[in-house]
């Protein structure tokens, strides 16, 4: 596998951090999840932007351009020969001193990693998620803002614990006020009748690449969409429910706390919209050339 690391391409092997860069040392640094479909690297642009605003609000200085990075991506991806796959870009702070000081980091290093990946079994999308809530609360927007993309993931990895020790591969993650943000590592929706809802960024939420082209396709498709505010008894009560992800794609959840969603089965609105996301995803993108 080829890794490009700060302007070049090396093998795997050769891609090393230093022991003093401050996104191992205190995960200080932001990342980005992109995927490749049928040879081409979907929403690239939306992703770059959401990467260089996540790098702004904690004063990461980029050390190249947008044009330059999304060129990158896709070197990336033709150096490992990827049609169909994943693409992890992380820009962590760079080598400084021990010590919290982000202006001891001369520069930030990028990296970029073009792999395949599969969240999830394949069965479970056509049968659907069993989740659970977890204890573990969403970081506050006032602490650490959900819409920055960060390296700092711990908060979602201890829910992810506690989801894997219930038994289950997913969870919700609840703000301090009790209200839905999102899961471990996916932002949730919920049918009622013909409305998609799902909860706004400032109870916790990323606002993810994929629930927004989901929010874009389901006009389109003749449902409506809103950002509300989601207790789980709304999650209970639904008719549907699914979770959106670069990773996870679009699939759907049939069981929450052992309370059985609609019927126990991936609801057809669940169904339409993963048609014609695939579809979508399959036909739009840079090419990788």
């Amino acid at each position: 596998m080829k890794i490009w690391m700060n302007g070049k391409s090396v093998d795997e092997k050769d891609a090393k951090v230093s022991v003093f860069d401050h996104g191992l040392l205190y995960g200080d640094g932001v990342f980005e999840g992109i995927r490749a479909y049928n040879g081409r690297v979907f929403m690239c642009d939306e992703h770059i932007d959401r990467l260089y605003r996540s790098a702004q609000a904690i004063t990461l200085t980029i050390p190249m351009t947008k044009k330059a990075m999304a060129k990158a991506v896709v070197e990336a991806c033709k150096a490992n020969r990827i049609r169909n796959g994943y693409v992890r870009l992380v820009v962590t702070r760079g080598i400084g001193s021990l010590g919290l000081n982000p202006y001891t980091c001369k520069k930030a290093q990028v990296i970029i990693i073009a792999a395949g990946i599969q969240l999830y079994p394949k069965k479970l999308y056509d049968t659907g998620l069993a989740i659970v809530t977890v204890g573990t609360t969403r970081n506050q927007a006032e602490a650490v803002n959900p819409r920055i993309k960060s390296l700092n993931y711990l908060n979602n990895i201890l829910a992810k614990i506690e989801a894997i020790n219930a038994g289950a591969m997913e969870c919700i993650m609840l703000n301090s006020q009790g209200y839905v943000a999102e899961a471990s590592g996916d932002n949730i929706f919920i049918v009622k009748g013909d409305t998609l809802i799902t909860p706004p960024s400032w109870c916790g939420a990323l606002e993810g690449i994929t629930r927004n082209v989901v929010m874009k396709l389901a006009p389109e498709q003749g449902y409506k969409v809103k950002e509300d505010v989601l207790t789980r008894y709304d999650l209970y009560t639904a008719d549907e429910m699914f979770l959106t992800g670069t990773a996870a794609e679009i699939i759907s959840v049939v069981n929450v706390d052992r309370r059985v969603i609609g019927n126990g089965k991936p609801g057809p609105v669940t169904r339409e919209l993963g048609r014609h996301f695939h579809a979508f995803a399959q036909s739009s993108g840079t090419p990788i050339t």
